[in-house]
């Protein structure tokens, strides 16, 4: 459905307390949950790894994982770094992972309206090297995230400003 432009339509067709997307942000409501995301979708996990890899301040990081949490986006898993006391990464879980294609196509957006079209990552079919992109597709027409592979290409000739 798309918003013609000589004739604007006055409502939309779902209101907001049925509509997914406005759900949604309910729960990815701000900057540092979807940075935290992004960390996460990189496989960064620990606690101040995230911290330092964004910025973010010990108290909302906390906070924001503990959102995260509890909406059932990440979970706690335990290990130990070389000492005795058991300490805890967070990885994405099932829900967590299916906003994947929701940061790729931030991601792409970002590159083509904000970078110029310069991409710090390039995304590939494991199996083939096929270049991938988030796109509409038909019905059982989408790749499994296994299947993808992650290349950065930041310092690349043509990506440096």
């Amino acid at each position: 459905m798309s918003n013609p432009e000589d004739n604007p339509i006055r409502k939309s067709p779902v209101p907001l307390e049925q509509c997914g997307a406005a759900l949604a942000f309910d729960i990815v409501s701000d900057r540092w949950t979807w940075l935290i995301l992004r960390e996460m979708f990189y496989g960064v996990g620990r606690f101040a790894d995230i911290q330092d890899e964004i910025g973010i301040p010990k108290s909302v990081l906390s906070g924001r994982l503990s959102q995260m949490i509890e909406n059932g986006l990440v979970e706690k898993e335990p290990y130990r770094d070389g000492s005795a006391r058991t300490r805890h990464a967070y990885v994405l879980t099932q829900k967590g992972r299916e906003l994947t294609p929701v940061i790729l196509a931030l991601m792409q957006w970002g590159d083509k309206h904000l970078k110029d079209g310069k991409r710090a990552l390039d995304i590939t079919d494991k199996r083939t090297g096929t270049p991938l992109k988030v796109a509409i597709v038909p019905e059982g027409g989408a790749l499994p995230l296994r299947r993808l592979t992650y290349t950065p290409i930041w310092d690349t000739p043509e990506n440096k400003v």
